[in-house]
């Protein structure tokens, strides 16, 4: 292979490089959770910063994704108030500094570490930071809108953490929901959005940090399949594949909102079923063929939503946010 040319690799040296890095490779040493003791693992340290050093040389930010949300879901004697910036209880007091929010907590703890290891004025950029509207008993859009705000309050106050003052450089995550992103990490993976997937928002958020009346913007102009739906079958008698048809639907649709401590959970038996046998039918573009699961299924022009459940119809083909043809994500 011929040696790059000088040029190329001189324009590969300056440019800044997002590299992002996990809040797995630093922590707080001592046997405490103090943010003033946070340092490299010992096990990743060497490796950790080298690519530090070469950051720092080409005048590039140390980017790293912090998700208080995880904080909570992974500690059931986690304290919820600590997870949001609105809080006014001291939780963690280390020396002069006071922390009443796991994010600060968090962002001073590999303040220290690169302080520590000689990277005090390194720029930190959070890659991803955010709360999910579903999937969990502790993501709902009230408690999403409370985080987002109070985040984005907090980073443009200028006030910094404890540890380090000025604005915060903060991505929030995400813009819409991604109906069919693996799960493996959780159930929650897949509502993470402030937009629907129509573009809809699903709670008023100001993007300026000022908690005013600046709501987000819905995109005009969204147009819909047919308001029809597919549902539980009332007269069916044979249920014996009853259990089968809703898996199947559910794997190739998505109906996570029906799990534990999710939205719908609230749905009984035949709700359950027509909730998910909507699902699969939408997605297939409200096609009659799929709505029929051995006559446990029926297609009404009658909204099962209720007060709180919404049953979704497609985007219809043409629409200015209509994706791929057999993505997931097409719902009102």
């Amino acid at each position: 292979m011929p040696a790059e040319p000088l040029w190329l690799i001189e324009l590969f040296a300056r440019r800044q490089s997002p590299t992002v890095g996990s809040i797995d490779v630093y922590e707080s040493q001592g046997g405490n959770d103090l943010p003033s003791t946070g340092d490299f693992r010992s096990d990743v340290k060497d490796a950790t910063i080298e690519i530090i050093q070469y950051l720092y040389l080409h005048d590039s930010p140390f980017t790293v994704n912090i998700y208080p949300f995880l904080s909570l879901h992974g500690n059931n004697h986690f304290p919820i108030e600590f997870a949001f910036f609105d809080g006014e209880s001291t939780w963690v007091k280390d020396g002069d500094r006071i922390y009443t929010n796991v994010f600060d907590a968090n962002l001073d703890t590999l303040v220290s570490a690169l302080d520590k290891n000689g990277f005090s004025n390194m720029t930190i950029i959070i890659g991803e930071v955010g709360w999910q509207t579903d999937g969990d008993k502790n993501t709902n859009t009230q408690n999403a809108r409370r985080f987002n705000q109070g985040l984005l309050e907090h980073a443009m106050s200028g006030n910094g953490t404890p540890a380090r003052g000025g604005p915060i450089n903060v991505y929030l995550f995400s813009l819409i929901d991604k109906n069919a992103k693996d799960i493996n990490a959780g159930t929650f993976e897949r509502y993470w959005g402030i937009f629907k997937f129509d573009r809809k928002p699903k709670y008023e958020l100001d993007l300026m940090g000022k908690n005013g009346n600046k709501g987000l913007a819905a995109v005009e102009g969204v147009r819909y399949l047919s308001k029809r739906w597919c549902v539980f079958n009332p007269d069916a008698t044979d249920l014996e594949d009853l259990p089968d048809s809703i898996s199947y639907a559910c794997a190739h649709s998505d109906c996570i909102v029906l799990g534990y401590g999710s939205s719908y959970n609230h749905l009984n038996p035949e709700g359950n079923a027509s909730y998910a046998f909507n699902m699969y039918y939408q997605v297939n573009n409200q096609n009659d063929g799929n709505c029929d699961f051995s006559r446990l299924a029926i297609v009404t022009d009658e909204d099962p939503s209720d007060k709180v459940c919404q049953f979704p119809v497609m985007i219809a083909d043409g629409s200015p946010v209509m994706l791929r043809r057999g993505a997931l994500g097409y719902f009102a």
